[in-house]
């Protein structure tokens, strides 16, 4: 199109159906380029829309989204995952790999989560697991460190593998769902015969429901006084876990880590969960794609990280990029400290090469040479400091859930000193009623301070977190105020409630009421050339103000609607308003069907207070 001036700067408009799409964080340089324009020219027209801002600054989406309303652009800006295959197609390399035939697909083994209470006995289940495992060896201390190994066990007749991730905690776990990174296919959780279901088993069970994987219950320590499976079937039945004896779904085990009990039949669990609930298959014949699970920079290798190939085949010498980190595989290691040559679907490795540690839970891909590695991740590090740059706020607050109308579910963590403090602060929250527009969701609650893992949870759930006479531990403040997490402290009940109470009644649309100010009977009507009709009235109740609402009414009929009262006049002064039983000129602008005995109504629209 033509290009029209505004603010005395001629700029190309759109048609209103032209699509401009940014990366986020872009600036206004980059928006003249999409739509052939001088950027200083945009720089003029965003001052007088009232923002400020330099042709290099990088914006945020609303900012562009008003200079494309005002151009006739529709403004689109692409979500850091459709960011990352432009990226990505812009090297030639497919960003999702999925058009594959089925004669290219191989089966793989399940990637399995372990996960509990600390005390439970996770970490010599663990243990356990790997002794059955005919290669185990020593591989024990090499195993925490690499923090994900492979077992083999005989299901059916075959050999068959099975990847367990042992994470420390789950922290790295929802890190990698805040990610969007599909990790694990089956989560194990441990619950202890002699102990019940503990917060951190809750925690654990929620991260697991969360992510949307199948769940194997491991019951452990059944060798103990005490013991008693059948209490923790009927306690975790209220969690939606019930058992397959019991008419559900789930499978329960009951093992001794300690003793060595029931260890093959929870594998054997494994396998026929995975053979029945998910098809897992991959195509190795291709660059590999995965997951870094963990990463830490050793003095003497340098960065290292753990990675689990999710597809392809990844071998030493690639060129590999993970997140904004990239490298050459100058070796890789098993679990048990042996050098392997190639590693396939679902085998977790250590990598030594890269050049900087990547991130829990970013995605790696192999790319055609070092060069293209590095562009790549260097591309990736400037769009991510732009889009922080970009940020203005925070993910999720109290406070800023009336502007986020398209949430009208507010997700909340709570933890307490006690549990019966955290239990009657949940069931207090549960009981605020403000009608069926919006609800409330307790995603996670516990007893003790508030952990990265709280705020990671809150961070993938887009939740606040709720602190009953605790505090942070760690490095949780700073993580949440990264992770743009609203973290709560409260020390009275009350006042936790008032304020989510306040918060959901912010996330509904505002009613309004009419309200009645004045009537005002028309007693005259005077001619004006340059104002139009004017009625000299009566003010009969209440009083006339001026600029609110008003509508005519003749012989008890509403003859004109959504009139304003632009003038108001007491002789020949202006007034602001007039009260009853004093006399004024009104002058309702354009509308000039006025006549004698005509009643003038004003009005104005408040507010409705929610019960």
């Amino acid at each position: 199109m033509a290009a029209p001036s505004l603010g005395g700067v001629a700029v190309p408009h759109g048609d209103g159906s032209t699509v401009v799409r940014l990366a986020r964080g872009s600036s206004l340089t980059d928006f003249a380029e999409k739509i052939d324009a001088n950027p200083a020219s945009l720089v003029t027209v965003l001052f007088h829309l009232g923002e400020m801002a330099t042709a290099t600054q990088s914006l945020d989406e609303d900012t562009f989204q008003l200079l494309g309303a005002e151009l006739g652009y529709q403004v689109e800006v692409v979500s850091p995952e459709d960011e990352d295959r432009e990226l990505l197609e812009s090297f030639d390399i497919d960003f999702m790999g999925e058009d594959w035939d089925e004669d290219q697909l191989v089966s793989r083994p399940p990637v399995v989560t372990v996960m509990g209470h600390v005390d439970h006995g996770k970490t010599r289940l663990l243990d356990a697991i790997r002794q059955t495992d005919v290669l185990s060896g020593e591989a024990g201390g090499i195993t925490q460190s690499i923090g994900a190994y492979q077992v083999h066990t005989t299901h059916e007749g075959q050999d068959r593998a099975v990847t367990f991730i042992d994470t420390p905690g789950h922290e790295a776990f929802t890190a990698m769902r805040a990610r969007g990174a599909k990790v694990t296919d089956i989560a194990v959780l441990v619950v202890a015969a002699d102990d019940g279901v503990m917060p951190q088993t809750i925690e654990a069970l929620n991260h697991a429901q969360a992510a949307d994987v199948p769940i194997v219950v491991a019951i452990n320590k059944i060798d103990t006084d005490g013991a008693n499976p059948a209490k923790i079937r009927q306690q975790l039945t209220e969690y939606n876990l019930v058992a397959e004896e019991y008419g559900g779904e789930t499978i329960f085990v009951d093992v001794s880590a300690k003793q060595g009990t029931n260890i093959d039949q929870l594998l054997e669990s494994i396998l026929l969960t995975a053979d029945a609930s998910l098809d897992l298959r991959a195509v190795a014949d291709e660059q590999a794609r995965g997951v870094a699970i963990e990463a830490h920079l050793d003095r003497g290798r340098g960065p290292v990280a753990t990675v689990l190939v999710q597809r392809g085949t990844l071998a030493v010498g690639d060129s590999i990029v993970a997140g904004d980190a990239y490298g050459r595989v100058r070796a890789m290691l098993d679990e048990h400290g042996e050098n392997l040559d190639v590693a396939l679907p679902s085998r977790p490795v250590q990598v030594l090469g890269f050049t900087s540690v990547p991130g829990a839970g970013d995605k790696f891909l192999v790319a055609d040479e070092d060069r293209i590695a590095r562009q790549i991740a260097e591309k990736r590090q400037a769009m991510q400091r732009n889009a922080m740059l970009a940020k203005s706020r925070k993910k999720v607050s109290l406070e800023d859930w009336l502007e986020q109308s398209r949430v009208d579910t507010l997700n909340l963590i709570l933890k307490g000193d006690q549990a019966g403090a955290v239990e009657a602060l949940e069931e207090a929250l549960l009981k605020i009623d403000v009608g069926d527009e919006v609800d409330i969701r307790i995603i996670d609650r516990g007893v003790g301070a508030i952990t990265e893992t709280n705020v990671m949870l809150a961070s993938a759930s887009e939740a606040v977190i709720i602190g009953y006479n605790v505090r942070p531990q760690g490095k949780a403040t700073e993580l949440a105020d990264r992770e743009g997490v609203d973290v709560r402290y409260y020390s009275v009940i009350y006042q936790a409630i008032e304020e989510v109470e306040a918060a959901l009644k912010g996330m509904l649309k505002p009613e309004y009421e009419e309200a009645q100010l004045g009537t005002a009977e028309v007693r005259e009507v005077f001619r004006s050339s340059k104002f139009g009709n004017i009625a000299g009235a009566l003010v009969r109740s209440g009083e006339i103000r001026r600029n609110a609402k008003a509508r005519l009414i003749r012989d008890g009929a509403v003859v004109a609607d959504n009139l304003t009262v632009e003038s108001l006049k007491r002789f020949k002064d202006d007034a602001t308003e007039v009260r009853e039983g004093f006399e004024c000129g009104i002058g309702l602008g354009s509308f000039n069907d006025i006549k004698t005995d005509d009643v003038i109504e004003t009005f104005e629209m408040r507010e409705k207070a929610r019960a």
